[in-house]
């Protein structure tokens, strides 16, 4: 349908878009190159070691999984705050007893349903029931973390032997890498795929660019947007996985501020906010910049609360940004 591709152009598909995308994009490798530098000369001894490099990847592909369910999620005019508290529910439920006693597939299978089912109760809130993204999201932020907390007891649950293939997920490395950070690669590469060369994608962009004109060009909009929100809990089902590998538990307090960093990279990666146009490959890049800048933080002993607050001022800045670029095209 010829209508649907029009919004495409928008999420930098090809034209001005395109060239603006690509501008913008090595404005966020300049800043990765930036941000390394700085490493190499603060912590020379300490940034540059594989198993620091190892650890910034094994942490991005955690929160980076669920940034991918996010870009979709905010590209298509929403926003979801409950990501963090999700991927919590979805690693506890995943790691009780009576789940692990039937094996490693269970559990992961289980994680990906919890996740799956979380975000679908989300979209059946926001497209069916006509509930503000904000408040739907963060009721379910609540919900969840409560339910986990329930759940659990407050307590760690950690994984039991017989099932120490999740586990060797973090542990088994090829090429001197960790087998989470190739999920994380799978993820970034389907999503890419989705969003870019499917009908799915073009919807996406279609319905967060103008809602109305998608419903007349023909598309479900309250079921695509369902769907959106229910990607986004797979996508959190998926990285409760990898946190469950990383760290050998599921427990109640995992993802949190999760929705922050994933909500951050997106925007910083060039998503608009009110939805239309951005690209998975900003996302990551964005998520790349920040997961840098708590290494730094971390191996220069500098405080946490300074690290949210230099989170904080990027936010801000790169939605300020955004703004300023969209009144210099406007006409």
């Amino acid at each position: 349908m010829k209508s649907e591709g029009v919004p495409a152009t928008a999420g930098m598909g090809g034209g001005v878009f395109a060239r603006f995308g690509e501008v913008r994009h090595l404005g966020l490798v300049a800043a990765l190159v930036l941000l390394a530098v700085v490493g190499l000369v603060t912590v020379p001894g300490n940034f540059a070691t594989p198993s620091n490099l190892i650890s910034i990847l094994s942490l991005a592909a955690t929160i980076g999984v669920i940034t991918v369910g996010m870009t979709f999620v905010i590209i298509g005019g929403g926003i979801d705050l409950s990501v963090g508290a999700i991927m919590a529910l979805a690693s506890v439920w995943a790691t009780t007893l009576a789940t692990q006693s039937y094996g490693p597939f269970v559990m992961g299978l289980c994680a990906v349903l919890v996740g799956t089912g979380a975000g679908l109760v989300n979209g059946l809130l926001i497209a069916y029931g006509r509930m503000v993204p904000f408040i739907a999201t963060l009721a379910m932020l609540v919900a969840a973390r409560g339910l986990a907390q329930r759940m659990s007891d407050r307590k760690t649950q950690l994984i039991q032997q017989g099932n120490e293939a999740v586990v060797a997920l973090s542990t088994t490395r090829v090429l001197g890498v960790p087998l989470l950070v190739y999920i994380f690669a799978l993820v970034v590469a389907v999503g890419w795929i989705v969003l870019n060369r499917t009908t799915f994608g073009r919807r996406t962009y279609a319905v967060g660019g103008n809602p109305e004109a998608a419903r007349l060009a023909g598309i479900d909009v309250r079921r695509h947007t369902m769907l959106l929100y229910a990607l986004s809990g797979f996508c959190c089902g998926i990285a409760a996985i990898l946190i469950m590998a990383r760290t050998t538990t599921g427990s109640s307090t995992h993802g949190d501020l999760y929705e922050l960093d994933a909500i951050a990279a997106v925007i910083i990666g060039g998503t608009l906010l009110t939805g239309g146009r951005g690209t998975i490959i900003g996302s990551i890049l964005g998520l790349l910049i920040f997961t840098l800048i708590t290494n730094l933080f971390i191996l220069n002993g500098l405080n946490t609360s300074d690290q949210l607050i230099a989170k904080g001022l990027i936010i801000v800045i790169a939605v300020l940004l955004q703004r300023r670029n969209l009144k210099e095209r406007a006409p």
